[in-house]
């Protein structure tokens, strides 16, 4: 293997994961301070990050070691992005329950152990077949990033009691992560109708939250 002088693959293909889970993160910083509106914003960014970054990879020949760096490097993000924030966002709602805390801790095992499966099934896959994927198995966990806003919005709108529609919601995604129902991945127009959903949605959280 050609030496290098830092460990990784580096070219524009990973910009995108890269800018997801950066703000993956400052929107968990954002839960812990309790700003939750804009964790909440920060995790639709990072889905309107990880919706595109396997586009922009496609448009690159890559190695078969950059192709699997890809594939580790989406679902660590993924953790974070669609894992922890998610997580940490309905646990600031309502610090200090038990239960909620339990859902919480629930939801992410099962994140990590969806997107785990998801890389050894990736892998096998990519060894028998050069075609994109067509179908998913379960729900992906980068949908929190449409689901829980929209419950979020909700729950500030008609002034629901946090700990119900919020903790619901992820027990729910934690659930459909690993349950084996086949899911058609979107096309082009699919992502583009997602992301006028999701432009939409943010348009309903401020409205919701009154813009704080």
């Amino acid at each position: 293997m050609q030496q290098k002088k830092l460990l990784g693959y580096y070219n524009y293909t990973v910009i995108l994961t890269y800018i997801g889970v950066l703000i993956g993160f400052i929107g968990i910083v954002y839960a812990f301070e309790n700003h939750v509106f804009r964790a909440v914003i920060c995790l639709m960014i990072a889905g309107f990050c990880d919706m595109f970054d396997g586009t922009v990879a496609t448009t690159k020949i890559r190695t078969e070691q950059e192709k699997c760096f890809g594939i580790q490097i989406d679902s660590f993000s993924d953790l974070i992005c669609f894992g922890v924030l998610p997580a940490s966002i309905v646990y600031s709602l309502n610090a200090g329950r038990s239960l909620v805390l339990t859902v919480c801790l629930l939801y992410l095992l099962c994140a990590l152990i969806r997107l785990a499966y998801f890389n050894v099934d990736e892998q096998e896959r990519q060894k028998n077949s050069d075609a994109p994927r067509e179908v998913y198995s379960g729900l992906p966990v980068t949908l929190s990033a449409l689901f829980l806003p929209l419950v979020y919005g909700a729950t500030e709108l008609f002034s629901w009691r946090p700990s119900i529609a919020p903790t619901a919601a992820l027990l729910v995604m934690a659930l459909l992560f690993l349950l084996p129902f086949p899911l058609k991945k979107p096309k082009l127009i699919g992502k583009i109708c997602m992301v006028l959903c999701g432009i939409l949605e943010i348009g309903f959280v401020l409205f919701a939250c009154d813009g704080v």
